[in-house]
């Protein structure tokens, strides 16, 4: 599963905060990701442009 965090304040959301991607998808070329904090209460939907902006991706660490 891939993991992302926050390098940046994002719609109420603090920066560090870790999240999964639960769900991606593209219609007429426009990507949306379904996110999930690290507890899995949360849910939060973007578009590729947010996440390229806003989200660094985790590859090696532990959550």
């Amino acid at each position: 599963m891939k993991r992302y965090r926050l390098i940046n304040e994002f719609k109420s959301y603090e920066r560090g905060t870790k999240f999964y991607v639960v769900s991606e998808s593209e219609f007429i070329g426009v990507k949306e990701y379904v996110l999930r904090t690290r507890d899995l209460k949360r849910r939060l939907i973007i578009t590729e442009v947010e996440l390229n902006r806003n989200f660094l991706r985790i590859y090696d660490e532990h959550l």
